[in-house]
């Protein structure tokens, strides 16, 4: 009876070398030097400040928007191209009506001088 359960066993054991074999690894090689910079605290593309309540750019939030967005549209066209032939030209003219409006609103962002970092 027991027998039954050793490859359940096995596969935790597994698991467990796999998600902890490189963290320990990790820890052993990787050289062990900080400074500063590599102590100091990274969020969001700026300094840490004193008062949570301080107030700071927008852009930061457009350029992560628009991130996200075009990850999105990465995300919409693979599974349409491997499906391409089997949606034919209704498909195809589809995709380009939603990459046509993703288009449009990139430009709309560009001339309004959102991606300028000053």
């Amino acid at each position: 009876m027991l027998e039954n359960y050793f490859p359940i066993l096995l596969f935790i054991l597994v698991g467990l070398a796999v998600g902890v074999g490189p963290l320990i690894l990790g820890k052993l090689v990787s050289p062990h030097k900080p400074d500063s910079a590599k102590n100091s605290p990274y969020e969001c593309g700026f300094e840490a400040f004193e008062d949570a309540r301080m107030k700071f750019d927008v852009r930061y939030y457009l350029v992560a928007i628009l991130f996200i967005l075009f990850d999105l549209e990465i995300a919409f066209l693979f599974p349409w191209a491997v499906v391409l032939k089997e949606i034919g030209l209704f498909g195809f003219i589809a995709m380009m009506i939603f990459l046509g409006v993703l288009v449009i609103g990139f430009i709309y962002e560009w001339m309004k001088g959102a991606l300028e970092w000053d």
